[in-house]
C-alpha cells in the first residue's frame, strides 16, 4: 500500500496534501487490526503534533479529501509508524525543532525534502535505514554537526541537497560509493579541508556545487575527469593549484564552470590551457574563472567556444595576458562578457559591435590601445559600457546613440579626443553613469545634455571643454554627481542649476568660472561635497547651507572671495560689498527666522500628536529592539555577528554596499539572524541612501515592511567611516530568484517549485497592502520610489515585505497622487518600473509608486519582465498586457504556473468540478490583468488608487480560495 504525505507550503492558509493512495487495496473495516488502522492513528498524532489556527483540519477523515493548514510546531516522532510512506515533502514551512530519528523506520520512504523551514538539531545517522530514499532535500535551516557517514549506504540516492545550513566537519568522501547520485548541492556551509576527489567515483554524478564554505587544498581534479559531469561550482573557497589542459575533453556535457574567488594558480606557469580544451564541450554555457591567480596569455581558442555561450568573466585576475581574440562574432548569444581588471593588451576587436544579444560589456582597467570599433553601438541591446582605465584614443564612436536601451556608458581614464558626440546625449535609458573624464576631450559642452533627464552621475572632468555650463543642465533633475573639474569652462554659474536639488557631489573646481556663487546652492540640503576651488568667483560666501561647513565647501584659490565662515580665511567683505544685496540679505534672514520659528512649530506639533497617538493605540508585537527607536550596536557588534563580514555570509552586494547575514545577540540568552547592510562610503549615493532609510524606517511600521531593527554610525578598526543597517532576516530571500530564478543558481537555492497563482496573489496583495499604508495612513505619505521584484523580500511564510527605502520620499499632502511639471529631487528608479513622467521631469508621486506595482503585478502573472526583448518599437509589458483583454485563454497560455491547486484537486474530483475550477480560474487570471493595466496607464490620473488595486485582488483571492483552489 504506496503512501504520500506531502505537506508543502503553498498560498495562505497552507495545504496539506496527505494523499493516500488505496487504489486496487480491500480496505477493512475501521475496528479491524492492520496497517489501515496503524496508519490511520499515525496520522492523526502528526495532525496532534502541528499548530493549526485556522481550524483547516477540522474536515480531515477517512474519505482522504485534502486538508489545508498552515503548519507550525514540529514533526511527530509518530511518522516514523507511517509503514507505508514514500514520500514526505515538508517544505517552505516554520517547522522547527528537530528531524526525527523515527523516520529511518520508513524503509518504503523515497523523497523527503524539509528545505526551507527552522530545523536545528543534526542529520540523523539512522536515516541510513530508509534504503530506497533517492532525495534528501534539507537545505535552508539551521542544521549543525556533520554529515553522517552511515548515509554513505543509501545506494538509491539522487540527489543530496544540504546547502545554507550550518553543517562543518569534513565531507564524507564515501558518497563516491553511491553509484545512482546525480547533484550534490552544498553551498553556504562550513565544511573544511579537502573536496574529496572520490565523489567522482559516482559515473552519475552530474551537478557538483560546493561554494562559499571553507574548502582548501587543491582543486578536486578527479572531477575534471569524469565524462558525466554537467556542472561544477567551487566559488568562494581556498583551493589551489590548477586545472588539467585537458579539460574540456573529459568533460564534453559541461554547461557551467565557476571557481571564481579561489587562489587558484602557480607564479609565472601558464594555467589558462585549460581553456583550449573548452572548445571541445559543446553545450558550454557559462565559464567564470576571475579572481583567482591564474598567469598566462588568454587564448584566441575561446572564439571557438559553443554558440550556446552565454558568459565569459575572467576578471579581476592582473597575471592574464595577451589579447581580446578577433572571431567572438559567432556568440550570437553572449549576454556578458566580463574582462575587467586584468593586463590585457591591444585593440578592441571590432567584431564585438556584432554580438546581438550582448547586454554587459566590462573590459575597464586594462591595457587597451587603438580606437573604440566605430561599429559598436550596433549591439543595441546593450545596457552597460565599461571601458575606462585603458588607453584607447580617437573620437567616440557616435554609434553608441543607437543603444536605446544603454543605462551606463563609461569611457573615463582614457586618451580619447575629439567633441562629445550628440547622438550619446538622447539616450533616453542613461540613468547610471556617463563618465567621460580624464582624456583629451575639446569643444564645448552640448545643449543637448540637457536630454538626459534620467541620469544620476555626469562626470565630464579633466578634459579640455570650453565654453559656458549649458543652461540646460537643470533639466537633469535626477543628476546626483556632476562633475566639471579641471576644463577650461568660464562665465558664471547658470541659474538654472537650482533644479538640481538633489546634487550630493558638485565639482566646478579648476576652471575659470567667475561671477558671485550661487545663492542657491546654500539651499541644496543633499550636497556632501561643493567644489569651487580655482576659479575667479567674488563677491561675498554665504554662511548658510553647506557653507556653514569648510569640510564641505571647497573654495580656496578664488581671490576675490570675501566673508563666509572664519575656517574658510576669506578677507572681510569692503562696505561696497556689503551694500550689494544689503536688502536683500536682511529680508533672507527674516524669512529664515521666520521659516524657522514655524518648522519649530510645527515640529513640536507633530511630537506631541504622535505622543497622543502612541499613548491611545495598543502596542505591536514586541520586537527584540525596542519599536522603531533605532538603538545604535557596534562596529565591533556586527564583526561579531556575521563572522567578520565573511563571504560565507554574503547575501548580495550592490553599488551602495553589501548585505550579510548575521547572529545577533538581543539578550544574554537569545540570539536572533539578521540581514546587516554595510554602506560602501566610496560611493557617493550611499550616505544619501542610508539617511533615507533612517528617516522613512524610523517612523514607519508595517506587517509587509521589512523591519529595520538597529542602525551603526561609527568608525572601524582602521579609523574609516563605517555605517551599518541591521534589519530582520527573510529566509526566502527576493521575488526576483523566485520569478526569473537561474539555471544552476535555481538547484543552489533548492527552488525548483515555481510559485503558484495564490501564492503569487497573496504576494501581491502583500505588496498592495504595504503601499496602501505607505501613501495613505503612515502619517506624513512616503513614496518607495524604486518598487520591483528585488525590493520584495519573503518571509519563511512567504509573505512579502517591500524593503530599500534608499530612494523613499517624504510628500506634502498636496503632492500626493498628480506629479507636477518639474522635478525638484535627484530620484532615479528602475528602467522598466519607473513611472514614464519620471523621464519627463515630474516630481515623484504616489501615483509612480501605482505604475510601478502595475508592472510588478503584469510580470508576476504573465511571466515576462518590462525589459524582455520582444518589447520593441513602442512595444511594452502594458500595452502587451491590454491587447490580452478578456481572453482567458490566452492569459492562461502565458502565466509561468498554470496553478498547482487545480491539478492536486482534479485528483479526486470529478470532471465538472474540473470545469468549474477551471472557470474560475479564468476569470480570475483576467481580473488581475486587469488591475495590473490599470495601475500601469501611463496617464497618472487614470491609474487606479492602491487602496482599490489591494481591495479588488483582495475579493479575486477569496473567489478562488472559496472555489477549493
Amino acid at each position: 500500500m504506496p503512501t504520500l504525505v506531502h505537506i508543502s507550503s503553498v498560498p495562505l492558509p497552507a495545504l496539506l496534501l496527505l494523499l493516500l493512495s488505496l487504489s486496487q487495496i480491500h480496505i477493512q473495516p475501521a475496528t479491524a487490526a492492520g496497517g489501515n488502522e496503524t496508519d490511520r492513528l499515525a496520522l492523526l498524532q502528526l495532525k496532534s503534533a502541528l499548530i493549526d489556527p485556522l481550524g483547516a483540519l477540522s474536515s480531515w477523515n477517512q474519505t482522504l479529501h485534502f486538508c489545508q493548514w498552515q503548519l507550525s510546531g514540529s514533526i511527530s516522532p509518530h511518522v516514523g509508524n507511517l509503514s507505508f510512506l514514500t514520500h514526505l515533502v515538508l517544505n517552505n514551512n516554520t517547522i522547527s525543532g528537530e528531524i526525527p530519528p523515527e523516520i529511518g523506520r520508513l524503509r518504503r520512504l523515497q523523497d523527503l525534502v524539509l528545505a526551507q523551514n527552522s530545523i536545528s538539531g543534526t542529520i540523523p545517522a539512522n536515516l541510513s535505514a530508509c534504503s530506497n530514499l533517492t532525495m534528501l532535500r534539507v537545505g535552508y535551516n539551521g542544521l549543525t554537526g556533520e554529515i553522517p557517514i552511515e548515509l554513505c549506504n543509501l545506494m538509491n540516492l539522487q540527489l543530496l541537497s544540504i546547502h545554507f545550513n550550518n553543517l562543518t566537519g569534513k565531507f564524507p568522501p564515501c558518497f563516491g560509493n553511491l553509484s545512482s547520485l546525480q547533484a550534490i548541492s552544498a553551498p553556504r556551509n562550513e565544511f573544511f579541508g579537502g573536496i574529496p576527489e572520490s565523489l567522482a567515483w559516482s559515473r552519475s554524478l552530474r551537478i557538483v556545487s560546493f561554494g562559499a564554505n571553507r574548502f582548501s587544498g587543491p582543486f578536486p581534479l578527479q572531477f575534471f575527469n569524469s565524462s558525466s559531469i554537467q556542472a561544477i561550482s567551487v566559488m568562494d573557497n581556498k583551493l589551489t593549484g590548477t586545472l588539467p589542459p585537458e579539460l574540456g575533453f573529459t568533460l564534453p556535457n559541461l554547461f557551467h564552470l565557476n571557481l571564481v574567488l579561489n587562489n587558484g594558480g602557480k607564479d609565472g606557469v601558464d594555467d589558462l590551457l585549460f581553456l583550449d580544451s573548452l572548445t571541445n564541450s559543446s553545450f558550454l554555457e557559462v565559464v567564470n574563472v576571475g579572481m583567482n591567480n591564474f598567469y598566462g596569455k588568454l587564448p584566441h581558442s575561446i572564439s571557438n567556444y559553443s554558440t550556446t555561450f552565454i558568459r565569459l568573466a575572467l576578471m579581476l585576475t592582473p597575471g592574464i595576458t595577451g589579447t581580446i581574440p578577433p572571431g567572438l562574432d559567432k556568440f550570437i548569444n553572449l549576454e556578458q562578457l566580463d574582462f575587467n581588471d586584468n593586463n590585457l593588451s591591444g585593440e578592441i576587436p571590432v567584431e564585438l559591435g556584432m554580438l546581438p544579444k550582448l547586454m554587459t560589456l566590462q573590459i575597464q582597467n586594462n591595457n587597451l590601445t587603438g580606437k573604440i570599433p566605430s561599429n559598436i553601438g550596433n549591439g543595441t541591446k546593450l545596457l552597460h559600457v565599461w571601458l575606462e582605465g585603458n588607453h584607447l584614443e580617437g573620437e567616440i564612436p557616435p554609434s553608441f546613440g543607437k543603444c536605446q536601451d544603454l543605462s551606463a556608458l563609461s569611457l573615463g581614464e582614457n586618451e580619447l579626443s575629439g567633441e562629445i558626440p550628440v547622438e550619446i546625449l538622447n539616450l533616453p535609458a542613461l540613468g547610471l553613469v556617463f563618465n567621460l573624464s580624464w582624456n583629451r576631450l575639446s569643444g564645448r559642452i552640448p545643449d543637448e545634455v540637457g536630454n538626459l533627464v534620467n541620469l544620476g552621475e555626469l562626470d565630464l572632468s579633466n578634459n579640455m571643454l570650453s565654453g559656458s555650463i549649458p543652461s540646460n543642465l537643470g533639466k537633469c533633475v535626477r543628476l546626483e554627481t556632476l562633475n566639471l573639474m579641471g576644463n577650461l569652462l568660464q562665465g558664471p554659474v547658470p541659474s538654472s542649476l537650482r533644479e538640481l536639488k538633489g546634487l550630493e557631489i558638485l565639482d566646478l573646481s579648476r576652471n575659470n568660472l567667475s561671477g558671485e556663487v550661487p545663492d542657491f546652492l546654500q539651499e541644496f540640503t543633499s550636497l556632501v561635497t561643493l567644489n569651487l576651488s580655482y576659479n575667479h568667483f567674488q563677491g561675498p560666501l554665504s554662511t548658510q547651507g553647506v557653507f556653514r561647513n569648510a569640510t564641505k565647501a571647497l573654495v580656496m584659490g578664488n581671490n576675490e572671495l570675501c566673508g563666509g565662515m572664519p575656517e574658510f580665511g576669506l578677507p572681510k567683505c569692503s562696505v561696497e560689498s556689503s551694500r550689494k544685496g544689503g536688502l536683500s540679505t536682511i529680508v533672507k534672514i527674516i524669512i529664515s527666522v521666520v521659516s524657522c520659528l514655524l518648522g519649530l512649530i510645527a515640529l513640536l506639533s507633530f511630537l506631541y500628536f504622535r505622543f497622543l497617538r502612541k499613548k491611545t493605540k495598543d502596542p505591536e508585537a514586541a520586537s527584540p529592539f525596542t519599536g522603531n527607536t533605532l538603538l545604535g550596536t557596534t562596529y565591533h557588534n556586527l564583526l561579531q555577528a556575521t563572522d567578520e563580514f565573511s563571504s560565507a555570509n554574503l547575501l548580495g552586494a550592490g553599488s551602495y554596499g553589501s548585505v550579510y547575514k548575521g547572529l545577533i545577540a538581543i539578550d544574554d540568552n537569545n540570539k536572533m539572524f539578521v540581514a546587516v547592510k554595510v554602506l560602501n562610503l566610496q560611493h557617493a549615493r550611499a550616505f544619501k541612501s542610508f539617511v533615507a532609510e533612517c528617516e522613512v524606517l524610523k517612523n514607519i511600521r508595517h506587517r509587509n515592511l521589512v523591519k529595520l531593527l538597529t542602525v551603526c554610525s561609527g568608525i572601524d578598526f582602521q579609523g574609516n567611516d563605517f555605517k551599518a543597517l541591521v534589519y530582520e532576516f527573510m529566509v526566502n530571500g527576493s521575488l526576483e530568484e523566485w520569478l526569473h530564478p537561474g539555471l544552476l543558481e535555481e538547484h543552489e537555492t533548492g527552488r525548483r517549485e515555481e510559485l503558484s497563482v495564490l501564492q503569487r496573489l497573496n504576494i501581491a496583495i502583500d505588496v498592495g497592502t504595504a503601499l496602501d499604508y505607505l501613501h495613505n495612513d503612515s502619517g506624513v505619505p512616503v513614496v518607495h520610489c524604486d518598487l520591483k521584484p528585488s525590493n520584495i523580500l519573503l518571509d519563511v511564510n512567504m509573505v512579502g515585505h517591500i524593503c530599500d527605502f534608499g530612494l523613499a520620499k517624504f510628500l506634502p499632502q498636496v503632492a500626493l497622487s498628480s506629479p507636477a511639471t518639474s522635478s525638484s529631487v535627484g530620484v532615479r528608479g528602475t528602467v522598466g518600473y519607473s513611472a514614464p513622467e519620471y523621464g519627463m521631469g515630474s516630481d515623484v508621486s504616489t501615483s509612480g509608486d501605482v505604475y510601478s506595482y502595475g508592472i510588478l503585478l503584469l510580470e508576476m502573472f504573465l511571466g515576462r519582465r518590462p525589459t524582455d526583448e520582444t518589447f520593441r518599437d513602442g512595444l511594452n509589458l502594458h500595452n502587451f498586457a491590454a491587447a490580452l483583454g478578456d481572453n482567458a485563454a490566452d492569459i492562461i497560455g502565458l502565466i509561468v504556473v498554470p496553478g498547482r491547486e487545480e491539478d492536486n484537486s482534479s485528483r479526486s474530483s470529478n470532471d465538472h468540478s474540473k470545469k468549474e475550477k477551471q472557470k474560475v480560474l479564468m476569470e480570475a487570471m483576467v481580473l488581475i490583468i486587469q488591475v495590473g493595466v490599470e495601475c500601469s496607464n501611463e496617464v497618472p490620473r487614470e491609474r487606479m488608487s492602491i487602496s482599490d488595486a489591494a481591495t479588488k485582488l483582495a475579493a479575486v483571492r477569496d473567489k478562488l480560495v472559496k472555489a477549493g483552489m
